[in-house]
């Protein structure tokens, strides 16, 4: 599996729709934008919570901005990169 297959199915299990905004292959960095789903009612804390577990588990590092201020159509921006 591929760092960006992980990466989506842990985005998937968690139920969020996302993005990528920026892509560091050689760096093994990513930018993600993610955004509940309209019929999510979990407060975001939760869900960035959950995510932030899968995404430790996984062997990632993880720095997250909720409600970036830039972009209003978003929850958050994530950093996440791999650990090796």
């Amino acid at each position: 599996m591929t760092e960006r297959q992980l990466i989506q199915e842990i985005l998937n299990t968690v139920d969020v729709t996302y993005s990528f905004e920026d892509v560091d292959e050689d760096n093994k960095q990513y930018t993600l934008l993610i955004t509940r789903q309209n019929n999510d009612r979990r407060d975001l804390d939760t869900v960035n919570k959950e995510i932030k577990h899968y995404f430790k588990d996984a062997d990632f590092s993880y720095k997250e901005d909720l409600h970036p201020d830039d972009n209003k159509n978003i929850d958050a921006r994530v950093v996440i990169a791999r650990q090796h």
